[in-house]
């Protein structure tokens, strides 16, 4: 169990814009799927890769970027190295976002810009998590799954805006090649190494689970870690064994974690059904499914299959283990900073008081059908159930981004 140190904690106005903003570009995302259609559901097309850059950079990395300025402290057991950068990585990672989605949907002058100045937030990001790093005098797995997650973020980043400056005309690269490494270095790299890492902290903090071995996270980051690298390899040598192996590796490191957080879910004391674990429930059958899918289109080759495989990754995994992360992390930090102070002297609300619990489940609900009928309107690659889904998890949306403000501004 870990345990959170008052000399550490930054302050909660540092880290509240990440969850408000997260929850912004939440229901942006959600609007946005309002304007495809069947026919340009395609990878590499223009609007799919806007609304991409839309979601993972304005949702899922502002709210993992915001997460990690709280718990960073937490897993090290150190100080941060200069918290206050914090303050400009998110109107950086915003205004960035925001030029990237544009530059796709038809002004590419804007992608070089855009890409900077993400990669600027991203940059400070990186080298004051790595600064603090540098502090630590004993390292255990889970500080060594935030300094891979971080090396091949920095990558990442790296290859992005070189794509960026192709996508604009500044430079000539292969964008197709640089595509794969660029997506497994982000997202393999650093998204699903951070989620492994922080797992084996929040899962068993928020559960009170106990006894349960360390062993599947450190194979599972182990073979993520090779399964990344040897994309990278794989686009630029073009050798067919090595992607495939790569790929394979991905699989069962995926199915191995999913094993280790059954076994930190079968050893938790706490066995009420609540907002987190319903959210945890449906994000991990949508990994799996997700992982299923991808799997099938190694065989058959049938695009829709992934997509479906990467809408369910990014909106029903990172999407709803965000999600429900974001409805234990903002009550307890707004506890920790607003009454803990008053602990002993008068009434202070339980975490549980602090959470609105019917627009909770509503954005549960309302989520979770978005997200499955829009996955079969991919696979039946049908116009009319993408508009139906979008109107559900739009909905759902607007709850999400009611429930932060209102968990913020508990009193």
């Amino acid at each position: 169990m870990f345990s959170i140190s008052q000399d550490f904690a930054p302050p909660f106005k540092l880290i509240s814009p990440f969850f408000i903003l997260g929850g912004v570009f939440y229901l942006l995302a959600s609007i946005y799927i309002f304007f495809f259609t069947a026919d340009n559901l395609f990878v590499q097309d223009t609007k799919v890769l806007s609304f991409v850059h839309l979601y993972l950079l304005g949702f899922v990395m502002m709210v993992i970027f915001g997460a990690m300025a709280q718990l960073v402290p937490v897993v090290l057991e150190v100080g941060h190295s200069a918290v206050e950068l914090f303050y400009a990585i998110w109107p950086l990672l915003g205004i960035g976002t925001l030029l990237m989605a544009v530059g796709f949907l038809g002004y590419p002058a804007l992608l070089p810009y855009g890409g900077t100045v993400v990669l600027i937030s991203m940059m400070i990001f990186v080298m004051e998590i790595f600064s603090t790093i540098k502090k630590v005098k004993k390292f255990s797995l889970v500080i060594s799954s935030v300094l891979i997650s971080n090396t091949f973020l920095f990558f990442g980043i790296i290859f992005g805006l070189t794509m960026a400056l192709g996508y604009a005309g500044v430079i000539e690269v292969d964008i197709i090649s640089l595509l794969r490494s660029h997506v497994y270095l982000v997202i393999g790299g650093y998204i699903i190494v951070t989620l492994m890492g922080l797992s084996v902290v929040l899962l068993p903090m928020f559960g009170l689970s106990h006894g349960f071995s360390m062993r599947p996270l450190e194979i599972s980051i182990t073979l993520m870690s090779i399964s990344v690298v040897l994309v990278v390899i794989s686009s630029f040598v073009q050798y067919f064994f090595i992607e495939y192996t790569a790929y394979a590796l991905a699989v069962i490191s995926m199915f191995i974690y999913f094993y280790m957080t059954y076994t930190i879910f079968k050893t938790r004391a706490r066995k009420e059904i609540d907002i987190y674990v319903m959210s945890l429930f449906f994000g991990y059958i949508s990994m799996v499914v997700a992982v299923t899918f991808g799997v099938l289109y190694l065989f058959i080759s049938y695009e829709p299959l992934l997509l479906a495989s990467g809408w369910l990754m990014f909106f029903g995994f990172f999407g709803f283990v965000i999600t429900g992360h974001m409805y234990k992390i903002i009550p307890f930090l707004v506890w920790f900073e607003r009454f803990s102070p008053l602990v002993g002297k008068q009434k202070v609300p339980m975490l549980a008081d602090m959470l609105p619990k019917k627009s909770s489940h509503a954005q549960f609900v309302f989520g979770a059908i978005g997200v499955s009928i829009i996955a079969l309107a991919i696979l039946m690659q049908n116009d009319t159930m993408i508009k139906a889904g979008a109107s559900f998890l739009v909905v759902g949306a607007f709850a999400l981004f009611r429930n932060v403000f209102f968990m913020i501004n508990y009193k």
